[in-house]
């Protein structure tokens, strides 16, 4: 799910596109100036390996046209939030059939596929979350602003370079897999990557291969659904998050989304997210809502927790414990454009940190 791709010129659930036909009308000519300006200023966010593809635009597009209202953490309803639009990028059949497509480029032509958001997005998040990374294993204040800094300055090369082969690493939704390569290049060794799709997982595999990066694990795995037992020190998601919020029911699978991060992240460990469709706070105020009802339904994991319990000694905490996913910082390089008096970029990386 991180590689989102625009879906093929005739697909077989053409009439899903509807909401996104429907959402663009009500926009106005400045709207539509806007996101045209916008867009010119940020064309890196859309970009692949090996060859140009403008396709990426359209699917930030396609992205950004879907409206989102505030999730519901309080009711358990099972249809699906009518005031959301859906797309054919929320569904595994579209990423199945996307991925099998690349595959067979990848082995006709040796085009590694999509990096979504570009790759300067890519590297950026990478060397940024080495600089977060760090600094929470020096107990820098990271959110301050000076953290980072005082991080690049306190650390030798090698205690760099130890201390982050020490931290254990899940890309969620990894699609092709180039997000862990990067994370790879700034001293991360112990590196994961999941996806519901085996045609994901395959040209992962095949492109790591090629790559000589044989210590990246790819696992087939839906991060809703999660079967991995393993608990990690950082957890990445490019992309997945705004993917998952695409589906009918995409309120509901991000709170399972939310649920699956709070078994998978270690306490301490770190969670750094790039999003398109919501903002640094946006994205805030998600978590914190997440967290409040956790704490008031007294729980702290998926409803199926009894069989993780046995397996794990999992304790359930009172109403008043439990985990708190606290937001730690952002990437604050990315271009921006105003409009309207506020100000705001394609993209944001926001990272939280798991407290116990």
């Amino acid at each position: 799910m991180a590689g989102i791709r625009w879906p093929p010129e005739e697909p077989d659930h053409a009439h899903t596109r509807q909401g996104d036909v429907d959402a663009a009308s009500h926009y106005s000519d400045d709207e539509r100036s806007l996101a045209a300006d916008s867009w010119s200023v940020k064309s890196e966010y859309g970009s692949t390996l090996d060859g140009d593809d403008t396709r990426q635009s359209d699917a930030v597009d396609a992205l950004a046209a879907a409206n989102f209202r505030p999730l519901d953490y309080s009711s358990d309803k099972e249809e699906p939030d009518v005031e959301v639009e859906h797309s054919m990028l929320g569904l595994q059949s579209h990423w199945d059939s996307a991925y099998a497509e690349e595959l067979a480029n990848f082995h006709e032509h040796g085009d590694a596929g999509e990096v979504w958001f570009g790759e300067g997005v890519m590297e950026t998040m990478a060397s940024w979350t080495a600089r977060v990374c760090l600094a929470v294993s020096a107990g820098l204040p990271a959110g301050s602003g000076n953290g980072l800094a005082l991080a690049d300055r306190g650390l030798s090369e090698g205690n760099v370079t130890e201390e982050l082969a020490s931290w254990s690493v899940l890309d969620l939704g990894t699609g092709n897999g180039v997000l862990l390569h990067a994370l790879s290049k700034h001293g991360f060794t112990d590196l994961t990557g999941s996806d519901y799709s085996d045609g994901a997982i395959e040209l992962a595999q095949a492109v790591a291969e090629r790559e000589g990066l044989a210590n990246i694990t790819f696992v087939v795995d839906d991060v809703l659904e999660t079967k991995l037992e393993r608990k990690f020190k950082l957890i990445t998601d490019k992309g997945t998050l705004d993917a998952v919020g695409l589906h009918p029911d995409g309120a509901a699978h991000k709170i399972l989304y939310w649920r699956s991060i709070t078994k998978l992240l270690e306490p301490g460990g770190v969670l750094v997210v790039t999003s398109c469709n919501n903002t640094k706070n946006e994205l805030v105020e998600e978590v914190n809502a997440f967290i409040q009802s956790l704490r008031a339904n007294g729980t702290s994991t998926r409803e199926e927790k009894d069989s993780y319990t046995s397996s794990n000694n999992w304790q359930s905490p009172t109403v008043e414990e439990g985990p708190v996913l606290e937001y730690i910082d952002h990437v604050r390089t990315y271009p921006t454009f105003r409009f309207g008096g506020s100000e705001g970029s394609q993209v944001c990386t926001v990272a939280f940190i798991l407290r116990a």
